[in-house]
């Protein structure tokens, strides 16, 4: 969409306000509004000012002024708030050089879509994620000195069979690792879930499939199309925001935590990623599973890089409680066409278009701009140093004899130890000036207050595990 269709549509709906919107580091939307009647081709260029001093891992106060350009293509109507509004995607630009700014995710998906050009391997990056998704009746929590809690309400929840409600208990509902996928009444979700896709397609992201996931309690899941890296990221914020918003219209609470529950399965985002060029998918061959030597390579990449990128795949301390095996989780750093178990996967498709591979380890809780682009640099650089991954793993790897077991790599087993492999393994980030080790710094130490934090917060099963010893 041209600037002079984004004036056309605000015109031709009445719209009141803009609200500009760009991603934090840790990868939740902020957004400021302004009145669209300030709107024209100039605001446009010139953008709008803001203190970028108060976003998390963002600059200090002494070099705090950003603005926010604009992208013209991304402009869409909000479909929750009561006065017409606008809402529009923005790039974070350091008015100092006027280039996008050094720490802004969105920025460095483009510079990540810029080096796959310039490097001549590839032109397009096609990445189709699927994150999974909680939805609450409530919930409740609190850390201070006299003591720490947690409490989910969910109906549809395993757990809730014995509890009075005002209405009855109607008994249908999803036990644990039963939610896929039962039909209504045991699936509660339904209407919810297709409110959300209307809401979607209407915002022009297209939907291909919804349904229940695994997991007891309201793990969902809410499938939309591939498409090129910047903009399916994009995608993925606003899905992030329909999830939300949708359920608290339902009087629900939706989240993308990964581990929310314990006992059942956590929730992931398994990223589907191919790269083209000239048209070609570059993932299509004649070697295991339709595969070519680019894409086996591309899978060494990231098998090699895996643990660094860990520390941005999955960014948060709840991150490691589902990365345990058992709730098919993909810890083991393998590939196959069939086998869930292995990290990787290479999934069964009708045409060579459709040749890609699936990265299983990542999560919901990442920032979409920074791990599909993490995911692709690891990738390329498998590519260019020709890292062959090894054999396919087409067996359960969860059943492996222990002599064989301790043969596989696996993913890290917690957020600090992710950020030490980062601090570790990063030149292959910072190849084209698409991360800097300026960023690198700041995230590892952003990350490590909430590693800190966690640390030295009291659990209640330490006392389940010591109070009496």
């Amino acid at each position: 969409m041209a600037v002079a269709d984004v004036l056309k549509q605000i015109q031709e709906n009445d719209i009141r306000f803009v609200d500009l919107r760009f991603t934090d580091t840790k990868g939740k939307e902020q957004h400021v509004s302004v009145p669209s009647h300030v709107v024209d081709e100039e605001w446009f260029e010139r953008g709008h000012a803001f203190d970028g001093s108060s976003i998390a891992g963002w600059k200090g106060i002494q070099a705090s002024d950003m603005l926010l350009i604009p992208d013209p293509s991304s402009a869409a109507i909000d479909p929750f708030y009561d006065e017409p509004t606008l809402f529009i995607t923005c790039d974070v630009i350091d008015p100092t050089d006027g280039k996008g700014y050094d720490r802004d995710p969105r920025s460095i998906a483009k510079r990540g879509e810029a080096y796959l050009k310039a490097s001549g391997l590839g032109d397009t990056a096609f990445f189709g994620p699927e994150p999974e998704f909680f939805i609450f009746d409530s919930v409740t929590w609190g850390t201070d000195m006299s003591g720490t809690h947690v409490k989910i309400r969910s109906e549809e929840a395993a757990w809730s069979s014995s509890e009075a409600y005002e209405a009855g208990n109607t008994g249908h509902r999803p036990g644990v690792k039963g939610g896929y996928f039962p039909v209504a009444p045991v699936d509660s979700f339904q209407d919810i879930r297709s409110a959300m896709c209307l809401a979607l397609e209407e915002l022009g992201i297209p939907v291909e499939v919804h349904h229940h996931e695994v997991a007891t309690a309201g793990q969902n899941e809410i499938g939309t199309k591939f498409s090129t890296l910047v903009q399916r990221a994009d995608w993925t914020q606003r899905l992030k925001y329909v999830v939300h918003n949708v359920a608290h219209q339902y009087g629900k609470t939706a989240t993308f935590m990964p581990k929310p529950i314990v006992g059942d399965n956590g929730s992931g985002m398994h990223v589907h990623q191919s790269i083209w060029k000239d048209g070609k998918n570059l993932f299509a061959g004649n070697g295991y599973a339709g595969l070519s030597e680019f894409a086996l390579y591309y899978i060494g990449g990231i098998i090699k890089h895996a643990k660094a990128l860990n520390a941005i795949t999955n960014p948060g301390t709840n991150s490691y409680k589902r990365l345990v095996p058992g709730y098919e989780a993909p810890v083991m750093l393998a590939y196959s066409a069939k086998n869930r178990s292995a990290s990787i996967r290479i999934p069964y498709v009708a045409s060579d278009k459709a040749r890609r591979i699936e990265a299983r380890f990542p999560d919901p809780l990442a920032n979409p701009y920074l791990a599909f682009t993490a995911l692709m640099m690891a990738g390329l650089d498998g590519v260019q140093n020709k890292i062959h991954p090894g054999d396919p793993a087409d067996k359960n790897l969860y059943d492996l004899p222990p002599e064989e077991d301790k043969l596989v790599p696996k993913v890290c087993h917690s957020l600090e130890q992710a950020l030490e492999a980062l601090d570790k393994d990063r030149e292959f980030l910072t190849r084209g000036g698409v991360f800097s080790n300026d960023w690198i710094d700041a995230y590892i130490e952003l990350k490590m207050e909430e590693v800190t934090k966690f640390r030295m917060t009291t659990h209640p099963v330490e006392f389940d595990m010591y109070y009496s010893l």
